[in-house]
């Protein structure tokens, strides 16, 4: 299945308790749309947060964030890793 990196830039001064509870919205229904959220990291400085999933498409992963609450500014897809 395909991964992406989405990234939200309006989360400033986002806790590692936030973080953790707008990962575990996405977990909560992920699998209405066949994605797998991995990771989540934050920057609460910058308001800058990174999330890792895998998707069908772009369009299932912010359709779960949009859910959730926190809908991304960017999406990126991830073919090559090392």
């Amino acid at each position: 299945m395909p991964e992406f990196m989405d990234v939200h830039t309006q989360m400033a001064g986002v806790t590692p308790e936030a973080l953790l509870d707008a990962h575990k919205a996405d977990l909560a229904i992920q699998d209405d749309e066949s994605v797998n959220f991995k990771h989540a990291w934050a920057d609460p400085e910058s308001g800058m947060v990174f999330c890792l999933s895998e998707a069908p498409d772009a369009d299932a992963v912010q359709r779960i964030h949009a859910r959730a609450g926190h809908p991304y500014d960017n999406i990126y897809p991830v073919p090559v890793q090392a």
